[in-house]
C-alpha cells in the first residue's frame, strides 16, 4: 500500500536533550507544539552520527495511535535532510505570522 503524500507534511525537527534521552522535537515557530513527540528514524538522535542540536526537514504526518496523545510520524525510510542555521531561519521564517 503506498503512503498518502497529501497527508505529509514539511516540518522543521531539531534533536533536544529530554532527561538523559535525546529526543527529536518540532522547532518553534510553526503550527506544532515544541514539546510534541516526533516518531522517526533513531539514527536522527544518535549524537555519534549528529550533534545535538541538529536541524532537520522531515515530510511528517500528525497522527495518534488509538486515541492516545497526538505525535508527528516521519517514514523511517525517508532520506534524511539536515539543515543549517540559514537555511532553518529561512524555513520558519516563511511560518512567521505578520501582524497588522
Amino acid at each position: 500500500m503506498a503512503r498518502d503524500m497529501t497527508a505529509y507534511r514539511q516540518v522543521a525537527v531539531h534533536s533536544v536533550a529530554w532527561g538523559e534521552v535525546v529526543e527529536i522535537h518540532p522547532m518553534p515557530g510553526q503550527a506544532y507544539a515544541t514539546d510534541m513527540n516526533v516518531q522517526c528514524s533513531r539514527r536522527m538522535s544518535d549524537t555519534s552520527v549528529y550533534p545535538l542540536g541538529t536541524s532537520f526537514l522531515v515530510d511528517a504526518k500528525l497522527t495518534d495511535r488509538l486515541g492516545g496523545p497526538q505525535y508527528l510520524y516521519v517514514w523511517h525510510g525517508d532520506a534524511i535532510k539536515v539543515l543549517t542555521a540559514k537555511e532553518a531561519e529561512v524555513f520558519l521564517g516563511a511560518y512567521r505570522r505578520v501582524r497588522l
